[in-house]
């Protein structure tokens, strides 16, 4: 049998920039381990399985399930685009394990409606600091979202400048860490960067759930309801965040196509 599948950059215009997911489209469902192992063979942070005949979405790292994606959503909706199955103007709807998803498409990006996490102010243990490589006093707050965590650091460099021991962060317990700032340069508002090797993904390019957390926490302490995140991994990306109600935050981005083919399977 084969699958199409697509290999897309997302919270991007250009290929080779952002975040790269693989779309596998799907005319009815197959086993969850089949769908491990096309993640597993992808080798990227997300794979995204989009079932064509009712939209349900699944996405995939290469070794665990995840319930929400945002890059892996946005690649999506830019392969239902390719195949002229959704249109600027249009907004289609997923079923996902979060519940219904919706992306809006626009001319200039996509905007995706995603649920708002709950933010809990913790104290981050000495260890997860010492992981990271982050020092005590550049911390400004933390919390957990989820089984995630945010950390708030006091300047941009201390984002830009982390060199994190993943071996000993994975020897902890965790799912995935934010650390994020007030952005210094004037183009963007909001600097972070995502560590997960907990699930098989040390640095995440550019991470869309981890922005509806900064959604959440910047607008108040920035006085804005728009924003825009820049994610400042290696690859790097963009994405926009916008407060819609207090249970939603829409993320707006682009995507463009690297890659298409079909896997044997």
């Amino acid at each position: 049998m084969k699958l199409p599948i697509y290999q897309v950059d997302s919270f991007t215009n250009e290929v080779f920039r952002g975040n790269p997911a693989g779309v596998c489209l799907l005319e009815k469902s197959i086993d969850e381990s089949m769908m491990k192992s096309i993640a597993a063979e992808m080798a990227v942070s997300e794979t995204a399985f989009l079932n064509i005949n009712d939209y349900t979405l699944r996405w995939f790292t290469p070794e665990v399930e995840v319930a929400l994606c945002g890059h892996g959503t946005l690649a999506a909706v830019c392969v239902l685009q390719e195949l002229g199955l959704v249109s600027i103007g249009d907004s289609v709807s997923f079923k996902t394990l979060s519940g219904k998803l919706t992306a809006s498409i626009h001319k200039n990006q996509t905007e995706l409606q995603f649920p708002m996490p709950e933010l809990e102010p913790t104290k981050i243990a000495q260890p997860y600091l010492d992981g990271l490589g982050l020092a005590e006093h550049s911390l400004v707050e933390g919390f957990n979202y989820g089984e995630k965590q945010l950390l708030i650091v006091n300047d941009e460099s201390v984002v830009l400048e982390l060199m994190p021991n993943f071996s000993a962060l994975k020897a902890l317990p965790g799912r995935g860490i934010t650390v994020a700032s007030v952005a210094t340069r004037e183009d963007v508002d909001v600097v972070s960067r995502y560590f997960a090797p907990w699930v098989g993904v040390d640095e995440d390019p550019v991470t869309g759930t981890s922005h509806c957390a900064l959604a959440k926490y910047f607008p108040m302490r920035l006085k804005k309801e728009k924003l825009l995140g820049y994610q400042a991994s290696k690859r790097g990306g963009f994405v926009s965040m916008k407060l819609e109600t207090q249970d939603l935050v829409v993320l707006g981005g682009q995507a463009v196509i690297s890659l298409k083919g079909h896997i044997r399977v």
